[in-house]
């Protein structure tokens, strides 16, 4: 069951890419956080702000069209944490290995 959430009001024909985090509240319950900067969702990811991230998914609002990117920050969220010599959070493993 996918729960929606008051999301940003964007005029239409406003050229922005906006980024959606599927996150598990828990079982059969689902919630989409919208973001606007990916630099600043894939912080929350790693800080720890989501509960169980699912998929991010990219879109823009001018050109209609979506992307499911969470191979590409699942890749970036490896990276940090390789180049940072940390371990990879244990509530972001099932997200990264879902998506590697």
């Amino acid at each position: 069951m996918l729960e929606a959430v008051p999301s940003q009001s964007v005029p239409y024909g406003a050229d922005q890419t906006l980024f959606v985090v599927i996150d598990r509240l828990d079982e059969g319950k689902e919630i989409r956080v919208e973001r606007s900067d990916l630099e600043a969702t894939i912080g929350e990811l790693v800080a720890g702000c989501f509960n169980d991230p699912i998929k991010v998914i990219s879109f823009n609002t001018l050109e209609h069209w979506m992307k499911d990117i969470s191979i590409d920050v699942a890749g970036e969220i490896r990276a940090r944490c390789d180049i940072d010599g940390i371990r990879l959070p244990d509530y972001l493993s099932d997200f990264v290995e879902s998506h590697s």
